[in-house]
């Protein structure tokens, strides 16, 4: 998959078609696998995000979880409240002000996303070792491009 020149507009638009087919596959492929692990631990999608969040972070704050999730401060507590249930996540008080709840990810929360993570590099390196040079450098490329623009 050789990728256009900005000037080649409907060239352009076939390469980001065959892009955005790429993403949808690898999407369907990773959801899928995904979700079944996920049920065997009675985990839903976003409270699955919430711990991969929670994973690259020391903790959040109610408010920080609403914010990253797109949901009300009641919803946010609604997830935490079912991965605190299920010993993936913990609530702490704030040394400096016991009113202020920080919620951080336990140690089987952090097995649990670096389960998913291998699962998912797993499927995606097969997707990529069936890749000739020209598709893995066009991959390479686009990822290179949707980081500087901060979307990756």
């Amino acid at each position: 998959m050789k990728l256009s020149t900005p000037g080649e507009s409907p060239s352009l638009h076939a390469d980001a078609n065959r892009l955005a087919d790429f993403v949808l596959f690898t999407q369907r492929s990773c959801i899928l696998n995904l979700s079944t692990s996920l049920n065997k631990g009675n985990v839903s999608f976003p409270q699955f995000f919430l711990l991969a969040y929670l994973a690259s972070e020391e903790y959040l704050t109610m408010s920080d979880i609403a914010k990253k999730m797109g949901h009300s401060t009641a919803a946010a507590t609604g997830l935490v409240d079912r991965l605190e249930k299920l010993s993936y996540v913990e609530r702490v008080h704030a040394a400096e002000d016991r009113r202020k709840i920080m919620v951080r990810i336990t140690q089987k929360g952090v097995e649990l996303v670096s389960k998913m993570r291998k699962e998912i590099a797993s499927d995606l390196a097969g997707v990529l070792s069936e890749m000739d040079e020209d598709q893995a450098e066009a991959v390479e490329h686009t990822k290179r491009a949707l980081k500087s623009r901060e979307i990756a």
